[in-house]
């Protein structure tokens, strides 16, 4: 899909076209992400060699949305997480209904956020970016808005009439014709609740000074976001922390290149290979991780 994606983007740089609207035929999902499974079989029959061509085929279809020289409208009805972000965030407009919902999700199966997120997530606001990175936490249409994820809203039953619009936009902006769609959405934001929390806690200068924090605070959320942590690969949260921390300096062509050669080793590690077991392949949900955290040494394993 990655490789087709990457032919056809290449093929209309070429047209003269009012815009590319990127969708999903799945009434459940805009994206729900690459094929983990597939990386895992890969990594344990040494066939490493396909999941870099993957990876590096995946991450320049990444830099192509971004840099591309039509509008790229996403319309993100449905679930929309890890490598789903990958083809939308990229873009200048991203569409979500009630249903979107986004996450990415990767330090709960021995990975990290790639797909670029080690650009976009740390440039959110406050320390949102770190927070979800680290936790997965799942956002919706209100709190995508609210930090940048999304940039539009529409309610269901109207967003089918965008790609019409989009063809017949004439002189109108992209702008103009989304807000035409445009509405409230249902839910509001459960995220700004939390923000001063988020904020105090996920931008601390280390994953051990995240942790003191959390545990410090006698708030159930504290308690709850500590504990979604600790369920988390420990060498997957050094990882994406670290990744985060640089990606602030880095453009998002230097992202992607670091996120490629920490996928070289992530995938062929031990807790990548028994967090996909757990939760995509026996589904088990009971990873019993190799890495271990140390509060005085850190990550070690």
């Amino acid at each position: 899909m990655v490789r087709r994606l990457e032919e056809v983007l290449a093929e209309w740089r070429k047209r003269d076209l009012t815009a590319v609207l990127i969708d999903s035929t799945d009434a459940r999902a805009f994206c729900a992400g690459g094929d983990i499974r597939a990386i895992r079989e890969n990594t344990l029959a040494a066939r490493y060699a396909e999941s870099e061509e993957f990876f590096a085929t995946e991450y320049r279809v990444n830099a192509t949305l971004a840099a591309y020289p039509h509008p790229v409208v996403a319309l993100i009805d449905g679930v929309c997480m890890g490598g789903g972000l990958g083809l939308s965030v990229h873009g200048p407009f991203r569409v979500v209904t009630d249903a979107a919902v986004f996450a990415m999700p990767e330090t709960g199966i021995g990975f990290f956020p790639d797909i670029g997120a080690s650009h976009f997530l740390p440039r959110l606001p406050g320390a949102i970016g770190m927070y979800l990175g680290l936790t997965g936490h799942r956002v919706g249409a209100a709190e995508a808005l609210e930090v940048g994820l999304a940039t539009h809203y529409s309610p269901a039953e109207k967003a089918g009439q965008i790609p019409e619009l989009l063809r017949e936009r004439g002189e109108r902006s992209v702008d103009e014709v989304l807000r035409q769609v445009a509405g409230a959405p249902d839910r509001p934001s459960e995220l700004a609740a939390h923000r001063g929390e988020i904020d105090h806690c996920f931008g601390a200068a280390s994953l051990a000074e995240i942790r003191g924090r959390l545990a410090a605070s006698a708030t159930p959320w504290a308690r709850d976001t500590l504990a979604t942590v600790d369920r988390m690969s420990p060498a997957s949260l050094a990882v994406t922390f670290d990744l985060l921390t640089r990606g602030r300096e880095r453009s998002l062509a230097e992202c992607l290149d670091a996120e490629l050669r920490a996928g070289r080793v992530v995938t062929r590690s031990a807790d990548f290979v028994e967090g996909v077991r757990a939760v995509l392949v026996d589904k088990d949900k009971s990873p019993r991780w190799a890495s271990e955290y140390t509060s005085d040494k850190g990550v070690r394993g």
